[in-house]
């Protein structure tokens, strides 16, 4: 059988062709296509203005700068991420503070957010994990009774929604991927969301080496900004994935759906949290039951390779790595992240995949747990 993979994008013709196109005109850098993916991504998201960078991570440090975080300032995060959320808080020279996630949203305790708050907090970066919304009324009460800016990591997210309204249509500050295991992607790429014009001006200004132009076309150098432009190649992918975003997170839902009817071990997989249908289902991230197994994830993963199908591991919990660790962090300090740093699997879920394809997922899972049971 072809080998199942966890994840793959999906591209159809006419935006193969698109790129093709792009590459005849000479013109691949910045150009035509990057405005008309920020003028389309700006339409998705109700019209707030929107930026594109060359990943998600960038974002996400522009972002900071452009709130004026640094050094001796704190950013509230989980403790359950990849690595991009606290680096960036780190690489602009504040710290961040992890407080423990929610065991079945894998979302940060918000509750324990509260508690985190100093006089240095100055933001908060939660994460919506899988595609699952923060509880976004609790997330900006919270912010808004302590003056705190929230930058939100929707690496996960685009398409998803939280009471109806799309994720990045409000709120403060909001970063997308488009990386290629993203619900769509540009290949490499991200996107910030904000909510007035003059951080969009900082943004630009920031994204690119700092320069400013006055109304004659003057350039000077301002700050000392990075590079983080989105090219018109990536562009035109993006233009071509963002028309059929909906359809594919529609398709993930499916997928979804059947996994939740499908999936039955011995003993059970925890399950993530269904939420409701305003879920992004980027990923399908169940706990193997390790302690009632003579398996290890390792193991679980090497069969399930070896039956064709490919297993992720999203994510190891943040404290417990060495960078995080020289912050002071250590092993048990947030429970929930890491029962589900050394237990989650992410299995396949992408929208090329079909229902045959989840009920074989389903059957070799079920067939080595129960083999590794103990």
């Amino acid at each position: 059988m072809d080998y199942l993979p966890f994840t793959r994008p999906t591209f159809d013709e006419e935006t193969i062709q698109g790129v093709a196109e792009v590459l005849r005109s000479g013109w691949v850098a910045s150009g035509p296509h990057v405005l008309a993916l920020e003028r389309a991504l700006s339409e998705y998201l109700g019209g707030r203005p929107v930026r594109t960078f060359t990943s998600a991570t960038g974002a996400l440090e522009v972002a900071l700068q452009i709130c004026g975080i640094g050094p001796g300032d704190e950013v509230i995060t989980p403790a359950l991420s990849f690595a991009a959320t606290p680096n960036v808080i780190l690489r602009v020279g504040a710290k961040p503070v992890f407080v423990d996630v929610e065991l079945a949203t894998r979302n940060i305790d918000l509750d324990r957010a509260a508690a985190a708050i100093t006089a240095r907090t100055r933001a908060i970066m939660p994460v919506h994990f899988a595609g699952l919304p923060v509880d976004m009324d609790r997330l900006y009460e919270l912010a808004r009774t302590h003056g705190l800016r929230v930058i939100e990591d929707a690496a996960h997210a685009i398409g998803a929604s939280w009471r109806g309204r799309r994720l990045g249509s409000f709120g403060d500050i909001v970063a997308f991927s488009f990386h290629p295991n993203k619900n769509m992607t540009t290949i490499e790429g991200g996107a910030l969301s904000v909510n007035n014009e003059e951080e969009t001006k900082s943004i630009e200004i920031h994204r690119f080496h700092g320069i400013a132009k006055d109304s004659d076309g003057e350039m000077d150098v301002v700050l000392p900004g990075g590079k983080y432009n989105l090219s018109d190649v990536a562009a035109r992918v993006g233009l071509g994935q963002l028309r059929h975003l909906e359809a594919f997170n529609a398709g993930r839902r499916e997928l979804v759906a059947r996994y939740f009817e499908k999936l039955r071990t011995a003993p059970p997989l925890m399950l993530p949290a269904r939420g409701d249908e305003g879920h992004g289902w980027h990923m399908f991230t169940p706990l193997l039951p390790l302690e009632r197994l003579n398996l290890t994830r390792k193991a679980f993963i090497g069969e399930m390779d070896r039956r064709g199908i490919g297993v992720g591991v999203h994510y190891p919990a943040l404290h417990l790595f060495s960078a995080y660790r020289g912050l002071g962090y250590r092993e048990g300090q947030f429970p929930n992240a890491e029962l589900i740093g050394r237990s989650t699997v992410t299995l396949p879920l992408f929208p090329a995949m079909g229902a045959r394809d989840v009920d074989r997922v389903c059957d070799a899972a079920a067939e080595v747990i129960c083999q590794g049971g103990k």
